[in-house]
């Protein structure tokens, strides 16, 4: 796995074991960081990506040669994927307890609704520990999910099951880039983070409403 590093670094090495220790993530020499003590700024990723999506509770690093997609719904807004080589990432923070594994409590309930749902499901390691993946037919999706400080980050990726594991890289190296910023509002364990839209988003999203309600003004004329 890359790494990208920090823009002012005189010894590369000592500053990512400083910005690890101040997060508590000794075990780890690269993300997904605490946004809140940790600045994206200083960080320098070109050699991986050209712009970041900020969402307020997320930076996500936006791999060269990908895109991002809103999910539109009745009521506005869905989710947000990034479309990649192979297949699309969904990017989603949770508040998290101070102590705890989130993550792996969320598992065992993710694999019995996958499984009931009829895919054929199982986990593999990664860097950041178990990973759930699951195949229905030509295609496979997989979850990786990371503890952070009062906050745990999952991207869940689904694409063709020949790309799988380039997929899963990509996936890899987005996670290890990205920055959570839980804040210090009061949010129950297992609540998703709020999620604010920068505006070449918000201008997709407002063309897409318009083209919605055109299409549905259209279907009533008729």
């Amino acid at each position: 796995m890359m790494f990208g590093r920090k823009k002012k670094d005189n010894n590369p090495a000592e500053e990512m074991e400083q910005v690890v220790a101040e997060q508590g993530q000794e075990d780890n020499d690269f993300g997904p960081f605490d946004g809140d003590t940790v600045n994206f700024e200083d960080f320098d990723f070109s050699d991986f990506s050209d712009d970041a999506l900020d969402l307020g509770s997320m930076v996500i690093p936006v791999p060269r040669g990908g895109g991002v997609i809103v999910e539109m719904g009745p009521e506005g807004p869905q989710m947000i994927h990034l479309q990649v080589d192979g297949g699309r990432l969904t990017p989603v923070a949770f508040a998290a307890p101070r102590n705890g594994d989130l993550w792996a409590e969320t598992i065992d309930e993710t694999v019995a609704g996958m499984t009931k749902d009829g895919l054929e499901v199982h986990l593999e390691d990664g860097p950041w520990g178990q990973e759930i993946c699951a195949v229905a037919g030509e295609g496979q999706m997989r979850i990786i999910g990371a503890n952070g400080p009062r906050w745990m980050f999952r991207m869940t990726l689904a694409g063709e099951k020949s790309k799988a594991e380039d997929l899963a890289l990509i996936a890899r190296e987005i996670v290890a880039r990205t920055f959570i910023r839980r804040g210090n509002d009061p949010i129950p364990a297992g609540q998703a983070l709020p999620v604010l839209m920068p505006p070449p988003l918000q201008e997709q999203m407002e063309q897409q409403l318009r083209q919605m309600e055109g299409e549905q003004n259209g279907g009533e004329q008729q």
